[in-house]
């Protein structure tokens, strides 16, 4: 039974990362730490596995669409990786109530980032998407590398510190400041995080802070839910899940304010 509802979550994540170029480990770390009673260090390296797998599964499809900008992403993914391996080593140095007070911080950042820039990004997002069944990239030329590079430095250090894959950070990035179409930013992104959450993985591993027994279906779940968000990701208005995201996202940062205060309180 456990088995099967770590499979819908890991859906139900992947489809919502592979559509959203997040990852979906925004929405399973917290999730896996308040209401599966994982320990917040264990929740992070396990939700870096979905994080892989929602990467390799989307990742394939965007592939063979042409919408990934692979030069792009194998350049901010040089600093991406080394802020990752970097914080998966300093996490063991953290408190779970850090933990969690960053992660509530960063869940509050990512929704106001998504509401702030998503009306706009809708907007722009039509005439690039397809034209009879085929997807159309308008001509671009990436631009602010550094401010590129600086921003994925700091998208894999949260990566690293918390079980995240930096999208929510990347994806407005190339969008907004490196003049890249909205779909090629998504796909990027999905391409990227994979890299990254690899990096800090291996450190989670060799440290013991990855379940096995939990991954393992959430990565199925997540495979299969990656595939489906990928596929739909131009066909469908994403805006209604866009929304849902920011919902979601909002419970959890408040449900872990109020587990930090109830916690710390005598």
């Amino acid at each position: 039974m456990l088995s099967a509802l770590l499979a819908l979550l890991g859906f139900f994540a992947g489809l919502l990362g592979a559509l959203t170029g997040i990852g979906g480990g925004v929405l399973l770390t917290p999730i896996l730490a308040l209401h599966f009673g994982i320990p917040i260090r264990q929740a992070i390296g396990t939700s870096l596995v979905a994080v892989i797998t929602t990467s390799a599964a989307s990742s394939s499809v965007h592939l063979q669409r042409h919408t990934t900008d692979i030069r792009l992403g194998m350049t901010l993914e040089l600093a991406t990786s080394f802020g990752a391996a970097v914080t998966a080593y300093l996490v063991g140095y953290f408190n779970r109530n850090v933990l969690e007070g960053l992660f509530a911080g960063f869940l509050l950042y990512s929704s106001t980032t998504i509401l702030l820039s998503g009306g706009k990004v809708k907007d722009q997002e039509v005439p690039a998407a397809k034209s009879d069944g085929e997807i159309v990239i308008p001509p671009y030329e990436p631009r602010r590398y550094p401010l590129g590079l600086g921003a994925s430095l700091v998208a894999g250090g949260l990566s690293g510190l918390l079980g995240i894959g930096g999208g929510p950070i990347k994806v407005p990035v190339m969008f907004i400041f490196m003049n890249v179409p909205l779909i090629v930013a998504t796909a990027t992104s999905n391409f990227m995080i994979g890299v990254t959450a690899a990096a800090s993985a291996i450190v989670y591993y060799r440290r013991g802070d990855i379940l096995v027994e939990i991954a393992a279906p959430l990565a199925v779940g997540v495979f299969v839910g990656s595939l489906l968000g990928a596929r739909l990701a131009p066909r469908i208005r994403t805006k209604y899940v866009v929304y849902l995201l920011v919902a979601i996202m909002l419970y959890l940062a408040g449900h872990l304010i109020v587990h930090l205060f109830t916690e710390g309180a005598p």
